[in-house]
Parts: structure tokens; C-alpha cells; sequence
């Protein structure tokens, strides 16, 4: 693995790695790589698929129903251009 070197740290910008890795008791080298990997997206983890947790709710309406709320909120899809001026 390759070590690089970051010069001209500003001082405000040293004590928040410095407070982060002591909040965390990480090595000021752990929290950069880890500071470094979450703001590369490379530490997220997978989002767990919520679906099944809502699987009693799917398919309960009847088309009749689904007409319903469809007619009750038709409007939300229509823009008032005297709202946007």
C-alpha cells in the first residue's frame, strides 16, 4: 500500500481529524483512511430492502379505491405558477 503525504494543513482542519480520531480511538492514519473512504463512498454499507416490511400493506386496495385517491389527489400533480412568483 502507498503512503502519501498532505501538506499545509490548516489548523482548524488538523484539530477536527485530531477530535474525530479520539472520539473514535482510531490513529490520526486510521481516521483520514476512513475519512478519505466515506467521502469516496467506498465505506458504504448495502441498504437492507425494506419491502417485505411492508408486504401485509401490498394489494389492499380495490380498484375502486385506488380510483378514489386518485380523484382526491389529482391536483397535487398540478403546478400554480402564482405559487412559483
Amino acid at each position: 500500500m502507498k503512503s502519501i503525504t498532505i501538506h499545509n494543513l490548516d489548523d482548524t482542519l488538523e484539530e477536527r481529524i485530531k477530535e474525530r480520531a479520539r472520539k473514535h480511538g482510531t490513529s490520526l492514519n486510521k481516521t483520514i483512511q476512513m475519512l478519505l473512504k466515506e467521502s469516496l463512498g467506498l465505506n458504504k454499507k448495502p441498504q437492507r430492502d425494506h419491502k417485505s416490511d411492508f408486504l401485509d400493506l401490498f394489494g389492499t386496495w380495490t380498484e375502486k379505491d385506488a380510483a378514489e385517491f386518485n380523484r382526491h389527489t389529482s391536483s397535487f400533480s398540478r403546478i400554480d405558477k402564482q405559487d412559483w412568483e
